[in-house]
């Protein structure tokens, strides 16, 4: 999706704050997680952090950080709207006021980033346009279930379908280049319709809704593994190599996952829903994220980045310490789990610190210029 390049200062502002709020809910769901994972000693800072592990990463975090990238492509000023409804709600969840208030104001925010991905819809049908729609949609749901008081469980099953919709969609766009053929469209709108069918499943029977949804993701990770661009970018270098490399690796994550929701269907807590739960949060959704930040945060923020080698660093240990995680969970390996855990959440500041590093402040392109022009005029 086409990214503005001219910001105006204000502007800025309002992406860097929102960008901000989305790495606040990211550093407080991980802290979250760890506490529910078992490190006991760590402070839980307000008391209903713990709980709201599952809202923090889906909403907090991501659904912020996807809006914001929404309304940095259309370029509306109401757009900034459903990131910003998002994040207060979030803020609202954990000063623990007004009930269901929080999640209500997620839910709006939510509604509103749909309407921009039906806008887009309606300027350029196709399907991949709709499947954006539909993850927005699937966002919605599964906030109005988290705003009803449904389990959290049932509520993160739409949740996953709103992200593995959005980055489907996102890959189908640029899968267009490669002219797939009648099979490839239609195999993609069954392996969607089954994910769809499985999250409305779910809503009334959980167990077998989670079945259906874990085999409707397995279809949409072997259609990627089968027909994504990235497996002819494998062999160019630099950035291309890494971003597809990234993105192989995730949708490896996303039929492990989509394997271990369809083996252990029903589960709403334990080891085994924590190996198919974060095979598809952590290991397919967090391999799209480092796969698409070198591209993504330049442009969010109107800053340059300078690709590094050292981007593979956190993209090895992401997948190194969540095999011991899932791993561990299979096999009863309770410090496993535990470490395991941990070790993701470091890799994903290390992650954090590799992106900032490789940022480059305007004011080094502004200096180049000055230099440049009394280079002219002398």
């Amino acid at each position: 999706m086409r990214l503005q390049t001219t910001v105006t200062p204000a502007a800025r502002a309002v992406r860097v704050a929102l960008l901000a709020l989305a790495m606040a809910g990211l550093l407080l769901g991980m802290w979250a997680g760890l506490i529910r994972l078992g490190w006991g000693g760590l402070p839980p800072l307000r008391h209903t952090l713990p709980a709201l592990h599952g809202p923090l990463m889906a909403c907090g975090f991501l659904g912020v950080l996807i809006g914001l990238e929404r309304a940095v492509g259309t370029g509306q000023r109401w757009a900034y709207a459903g990131p910003a409804l998002a994040a207060l709600g979030i803020i609202v969840s954990l000063a623990g006021i007004g009930g269901s208030l929080g999640p209500l104001l997620v839910t709006a925010g939510s509604v509103i980033v749909t309407l921009v991905l039906i806008s887009l819809v309606q300027l350029q049908p196709a399907l991949f346009t709709a499947t954006l729609a539909a993850g927005g949609g699937a966002w919605v749901v599964g906030n109005l279930l988290w705003t009803l008081g449904r389990p959290l469980s049932v509520a993160s099953l739409w949740w996953m379908g709103f992200l593995v919709l959005t980055i489907a969609g996102e890959r189908l766009e640029l899968s267009r280049m490669l002219k797939l053929s009648a099979w490839g469209y239609r195999s993609f709108l069954i392996a969607v319709g089954t994910l769809a069918l499985g999250l409305g499943v779910g809503a009334f029977a959980f167990a077998t809704g989670m079945a259906i949804s874990g085999a409707g993701l397995l279809l949409i990770g072997l259609w990627l593994l089968r027909y994504d661009i990235a497996q002819r970018r494998m062999k160019a270098g630099g950035q291309a190599r890494f971003t597809a490399l990234a993105l192989i690796s995730g949708y490896v994550w996303l039929v492990v996952g989509a394997l271990l929701l369809m083996r252990y269907a029903g589960a709403t807590a334990g080891p085994f829903y924590d190996a198919a739960m974060h095979s598809v949060f952590l290991g397919f959704v967090f391999a799209m994220i480092f796969a698409h930040a070198p591209i993504i945060f330049p442009a969010v923020l109107s800053v340059p980045m300078q690709y590094t080698a050292r981007f593979y660093i956190p993209l090895l240990l992401l997948h190194i310490t969540l095999l011991v995680r899932v791993g561990s969970n299979l096999f009863g390996w309770w410090e496993g789990r535990l470490w395991g855990g941990l070790l993701n959440a470091a890799t994903i500041l290390l992650f954090l610190l590799t992106t900032v590093t490789a940022l480059r402040p305007r004011r080094e392109g502004v200096a180049a210029k000055q230099k440049a022009s009394l280079v002219v005029k002398s």
